[in-house]
This record gives structure tokens, C-alpha cells and sequence, in this order.
């Protein structure tokens, strides 16, 4: 079939390469005798070319963890998890190409980046501080305030937070629908027929499919505790018999919100950082911003303490330095208000027991786990 006339050498060529009819590639109210302006937007286009042969993805699951939180409609595969992988060290998700999901997870900082509180687009700041991605996979509950219910509902949200990434979804799906790289990705993933297909439901599927495999389990206290290979150092038992000790009056226990194997908790707790005598008096209710419930006001949750000496600052807003600030904080029994954790009261914190608790939060450091290739960024 030979081209009208008006027809340019450039769409033609287009439609050459793409395999399609010039009649189906050049729309009809541009067809005629005058000289038109055509804009093409090749966003759906067939896939089948690209092979499409799923293999589940093996966690490899370390020693005493549990299972992970993988929803039956979302279960990781091979090209699912390296899809995630380049979508979340790629600018592409941001409006102007500049900012991408590594920039406020950082690998070398154990998915932090380093901030009391994130930088986003246009150089604004968001409200509160990063929080590791470290075996977020096992977590039921996302983001401090707990408002996201999985992995896959919380990716959604950055893209289109104008001080995260800034950009819109619409955007963002044609962006991708458009790459020849990403056309290959989403079918190898999902096994999509047509670019056109590609939307942001599937984009924060895999995500989640590879936050699921930041896992972290092999640090030395996994080592000693659970394959028995080594042993604790004198100030390193010391500090982890502080940090396991039974709630008494004289000592609450670090365990009853950071326990193991992930010294994380699921649940919402107010561990003294404000003054206040009125349930409403919270800058940020965190917690109660959720539920609505006023005595959830001022709660947040427990993240996790793997990898704790690489994510200063600390607290959901950065407003401990470092580790001896939190330290202070604790053993001071923090501030009064109505819902304080009843088990945030203070204990006695010697300079002997400082220096052993911190040798033992760094046995939680895992940085083999954070240089796996497969979890950092696509060279």
C-alpha cells in the first residue's frame, strides 16, 4: 500500500520500524492532500516479540525469620523483582527526571538517606524522616502513621506527592509505555501483549516485589544467635543482656518494642518525644491522623533496629542526632503526655552499659546484605 500524499518520510519510517501499515499508523483526519502535523505517540504497541517465561523468585529466607507478608496476587517473580530493581533507581518517576526512589533509600545507609527529614522535589521537605526498607517485606503496615496496608498501596503514593517526586500517574504510564526498555521489562514481568497495558498498578507491584528482597539476615548477631557460628564479645553480651532484660521497675526492656528476629514492632506506641499535657497538643498526631481515635494521638511505629547504627538521625521526625541522643532519651523516660507508653519510664544507664549496648545494636549491622548486587543499583 503506497502512501498518500502529505504522508512525511519520518512517520513512514516510524511505521516501518514499529511494523505497522502506514493506514494504521498515521490517524485519518491527517491523511489528505494538505501537509500535516503528526505527533506520534507509539504508547500501544505489541509486546508479543519479547518473551514472556516467569520463574518464581526464591527469597532465600534467613534463619528464625518468618514468613514473608506476599499477597497471592502479587508473588515475585525473577523478572518481577529486576523490574522493581530499575524502577526504583530510575528518575524516570519523578516530573522532571531528577529524583527516584533510591535518592531518599539509599542502599549504603540501609534504605535511609541520611536526613532528619527527606528532600524532594523542587527542594522541598517532607514532614517526617525516611524509613529503612530493610525486610519491610515482613511488615503488614507501611509508612510511620501505619496508613498504607501493603507494599504494593504505598509505592503508589511518592509518585504523585508534590513533594516527593511530583509527578502524575497519566505522566508516568506513557513514559514508560513509550520505552523500548520497559515495554521488554513489563512483559518479561507480567506478560503483558500490549504496551498499552503497562499501568501504575503493575509498576507498584514490582516494587513491591523488590523491596520484598531487601532482606537483611546475616549480620553477626544472626551469625552467633542463629547458625552458631562465632561468639559474642564480652561488651557485646553485656549489651545484648540490657537489651533482652524483663521489663522491671528498674529497667523496661528494649525488647518489648524492638524484639527479635526483626527488633521491629507492628504496633503504634508514643515513646515520650513531646511534652504535653492535652491529648491534642501533638504537632504531629501520628497514629490518631489514621484512626481519628484521640488517644492514638502522638504514636508511631517501632521500625526496626537492623542496620540501626547506619540511619541516624533517629525518630520519625530526625530529631536525634545520633545514637547516644536516643540513648539520653530513653534513660531520661522521655516526656509526659496522656498517651506516653506506660514502659517508657527511665532505668539507670551507666557508662559501662552505654558503651556494651551500642556494641551490641552493631552486631545488627548487615553490610553484606546491603552490597548484594541483585539490591543495588543497575550499572
Amino acid at each position: 500500500m503506497s502512501p498518500k500524499r502529505g504522508t512525511s518520510s519520518a512517520v513512514l519510517g516510524v511505521c516501518v520500524a514499529l511494523g505497522l501499515s502506514v493506514a494504521g499508523c498515521v490517524p485519518d483526519e491527517v491523511r489528505g492532500d494538505d501537509p500535516p502535523v503528526v505527533v506520534l505517540d507509539p504508547v500501544d504497541v505489541s509486546l508479543l516479540a519479547f518473551p514472556y517465561s516467569p520463574t518464581t523468585f526464591d527469597f532465600e529466607l534467613p534463619a528464625g525469620f518468618p514468613q514473608l507478608v506476599q499477597p497471592d496476587s502479587n508473588v515475585a517473580t525473577v523478572a518481577g523483582v529486576a523490574l522493581g530493581r530499575l524502577l526504583f533507581f530510575d528518575p524516570i518517576l519523578s516530573r522532571d527526571s531528577t529524583f527516584t526512589c533510591a535518592t531518599c533509600h539509599k542502599p549504603a545507609l540501609a534504605y535511609t538517606d541520611g536526613l532528619a527529614v527527606s528532600k524532594g522535589i523542587d527542594g522541598l521537605t517532607t514532614a517526617r524522616s525516611s524509613m529503612s526498607l530493610i525486610n519491610v517485606g515482613f511488615q503488614e503496615t507501611f509508612f510511620w502513621d501505619g496508613r498504607s496496608g501493603s507494599l504494593e498501596e504505598q509505592s503508589l503514593h511518592p509518585v504523585e506527592d508534590q513533594i516527593e517526586l511530583g509527578s502524575e500517574w497519566s505522566e508516568i504510564e506513557n513514559r514508560l509505555r513509550r520505552s523500548p526498555v520497559y515495554r521488554k521489562a513489563f512483559r518479561a514481568a507480567f506478560g503483558f501483549e500490549r504496551s498499552a497495558e503497562i499501568n501504575r498498578y503493575q509498576v507498584s507491584k514490582a516494587i513491591a516485589q523488590f523491596e520484598r528482597a531487601l532482606i537483611s539476615g546475616t549480620s553477626k548477631y544472626d551469625r552467633v544467635t542463629f547458625a552458631l557460628d562465632g561468639f559474642f564479645t564480652d561488651a557485646e553480651e553485656h549489651g545484648r543482656d540490657i537489651f533482652f532484660t524483663e521489663p522491671s521497675i528498674a529497667h523496661p526492656g528494649c525488647a518489648h518494642c524492638h524484639n527479635q528476629p526483626l527488633f521491629g514492632d507492628a504496633r503504634f506506641s508514643n515513646n515520650g518525644l513531646v511534652a504535653t499535657e492535652s491529648i491534642d497538643g501533638f504537632k504531629d498526631p501520628g497514629r490518631g491522623l489514621v484512626t481519628g481515635y484521640p488517644y492514638d494521638n502522638g504514636k508511631f511505629k517501632a521500625p526496626s533496629l537492623r542496620n540501626v547504627m547506619l540511619t541516624a538521625p533517629y525518630m520519625h521526625d530526625g530529631r536525634l542526632p545520633d545514637i547516644d541522643a536516643v540513648l539520653d532519651h530513653y534513660s531520661s523516660g522521655g516526656h509526659y503526655s496522656p498517651t506516653r507508653d506506660a514502659q517508657i519510664t527511665g532505668f539507670t544507664l551507666s557508662d559501662e552499659d552505654r558503651t556494651d549496648l551500642k556494641a551490641f545494636l552493631s552486631t545488627l549491622t548487615d553490610t553484606a546484605a546491603l552490597k548484594r548486587p541483585g539490591v543495588r543499583a543497575p550499572q
